[in-house]
């Protein structure tokens, strides 16, 4: 009895699917064999997506970095970098790499793509021109001085609420979470800025909109599609957005983000539209269209407040479990309250002429990089040649930038929180360590635009703190719970907080 070809088909199948199977994977570990790393990662997307659902991935790709050296194959078509100057090289404004579609999946809203999600380079650098104006403060007259507002907010929440009176059992304070009211700040200090109008978290102590909880039900998910492409393609259809994406009418999570950004952006495009000097503002009328804004709001918020807030909670940890830095800094803060060097509240320029307190602030951007997303640059179709070695075209190229901030430039030391590196350095590492520690901002055509405004609250805020009040860490062999997925989400970080005693 003679087989059909059909039947021939059907037997030969599974040994048609292995040869394809084999084919496939032997050239995703071709294009790429010439770089160290994970065995798994030079087949799959396995290794990534098991580093995101670690929480833990910034230090997987440090650890990386130490086995592997400065660019280490992490997947099928991706590699990792801790070279601060192939960093450089890739985010210049005349480089010929572009963005990833690491990137695609950074779309807050699902519709219209934000500056962090735009993948048109011509697109990217003609809406970053227009919004330059409203992050530089030129708009915002009032910028320092609603800063100001929202510290005043921080220490009344303390003192009104979390303040304890003694030792004994007589003490009525309660712990605070510093962690979240850290964030509640950073929160009320963007919405403010940006608005006129911040969102109330300090004055209500509380998670207002469902911001932060919507945020950390989203982010891992983000950080997932980011890094398995396949299931960012599958996200990005139009009839799966439509289907399951968020919507203005929604009762909670990202819907009811976009339903606040519209009524708060449809205001100033109204009948009786409002007119302030504040970003919002600035972006009407630098011509972006009401959609547009929208979109670029749920960055702002994300961009301004989670990064800002995983920088005080981390500095503020730092200081308070190294006595000898933080005994140093308020030393120099009471000199220069008490020669009139510093006025209540402190301004930002007066902050930035007291060189242990900025030293303090540098070391703790550093040795706790706020950012940890991996901005996954594309090699240009003709390739490059990095280190010697030719990488193909269209391979992406991410940042380890937890790795980037141990450097030898900073020292033997890296891991110790030691902001006297800062204050020793001679002129020309001094440079180079603020150019690397610049790299935590993005850099060129990819920089952070809020980074003027997130430096004045750094500025403030622990001298606020510091000078009115006593912190204790409730917990000190768990100061805090921390998860990342490209950005931080740090809570239960308990305080004892009392007056402060002056001698």
């Amino acid at each position: 009895m003679s087989t059909t070809p059909f039947a021939l088909l059907t037997s030969s199948l599974p040994f048609l699917l292995a040869l394809y199977f084999l084919i496939t994977r032997t050239l995703t570990w071709y294009r790429l064999r010439h770089f160290p790393g994970p065995l798994t990662a030079k087949f799959s997307n396995l290794f990534m997506a098991r580093a995101t659902a670690s929480g833990k991935m910034y230090r997987v790709y440090t650890d990386l970095a130490t086995r592997y050296g400065p660019l280490a194959r992490i997947g099928p078509n991706d590699l990792i970098t801790s070279d601060p100057s192939l960093i450089r090289r890739m985010s210049s404004a005349r480089s010929p790499y572009t963005r990833s579609n690491w990137y695609e999946a950074m779309g807050l809203d699902p519709y219209v793509d934000s500056l962090l999600s735009e993948m048109s380079v011509a697109v990217h650098d003609a809406r970053r021109a227009k919004m330059a104006a409203a992050y530089s403060g030129k708009e915002n007259a009032c910028l320092e001085a609603d800063v100001d507002g929202c510290v005043g907010n921080f220490v009344a929440l303390v003192r009104d609420k979390y303040l304890s009176t003694g030792t004994g059992t007589g003490d009525k304070g309660q712990l605070m979470d510093f962690g979240r009211k850290a964030q509640y700040f950073t929160l009320d200090v963007i919405t403010k800025v940006a608005f006129g109008e911040e969102f109330g978290c300090l004055s209500e102590d509380r998670d207002v909109h469902e911001y932060i909880r919507t945020t950390e039900e989203m982010l891992p998910w983000l950080t997932f599609f980011a890094v398995v492409p396949l299931a960012n393609a599958v996200l990005n259809r139009s009839w799966v957005k439509r289907a399951l994406g968020p919507k203005p009418e929604d009762r909670h999570g990202m819907g009811k983000l976009m339903g606040v950004a519209n009524r708060v952006i449809g205001e100033r495009f109204g009948p009786d539209k409002i007119t302030r000097r504040d970003m919002l503002g600035a972006f009407v009328r630098a011509g972006i269209p009401q959609r547009q804004i929208e979109s670029e709001v749920h960055l702002q918020i994300v961009a301004g407040s989670d990064t800002t807030a995983t920088a005080i909670r981390a500095t503020f940890l730092y200081l308070h479990t190294h006595p000898r830095v933080l005994s140093k800094l308020r030393v120099e803060l009471d000199a220069a309250e008490n020669a009139g060097r510093i006025s209540n509240p402190i301004t930002n320029a007066e902050s930035k002429a007291l060189p242990y307190l900025q030293a303090v602030i540098r070391e703790g951007l550093r040795i706790h990089p706020p950012f940890t997303g991996m901005l996954m640059k594309k090699v240009p179709p003709g390739g490059d040649t990095i280190q010697g070695q030719y990488v193909s075209g269209g391979t992406r190229i991410g940042h380890s930038t937890w790795a980037v901030q141990r450097d030898a430039v900073f020292g033997e030391d890296v891991e110790i929180f030691r902001p006297e590196r800062w204050m020793e350095a001679d002129e020309e590492r001094a440079l180079r360590m603020e150019q690397t520690l610049d790299l935590i901002f993005g850099y060129g055509r990819w920089g952070c635009l809020g980074k003027s405004v997130a430096w004045i609250e750094l500025n403030k805020v622990f001298v606020e703190l510091l000078r009115h009040f006593e912190f204790e860490l409730a917990c000190p062999g768990k100061p805090w719970n921390s998860v990342n997925y490209n950005l931080f989400m740090q809570d239960e970080m308990w305080m004892r907080i009392t007056e402060r005693e002056r001698l």
